[in-house]
């Protein structure tokens, strides 16, 4: 379970950015996070395999 609390001015962005692209709110919410740690863990992955290799 995951809760999250936010103020109104932020709940409505969030609507109409889940709006533009078909979805609800916490499906949106949830998409955004899974893609941020994505990006943070190919981010390591890259760093570690330079450093196996030597890459300045």
């Amino acid at each position: 379970m995951f809760s999250l609390r936010m103020d109104e001015e932020l709940l409505e962005r969030l609507r109409h950015q889940a709006a533009k692209r078909g979805m609800s709110v916490q499906d949106y919410v949830v998409r955004t996070l899974l893609r941020n740690d994505f990006d943070e863990r190919f981010q390591s992955a890259v760093e570690e395999t330079e450093r196996f290799y030597g890459v300045p």
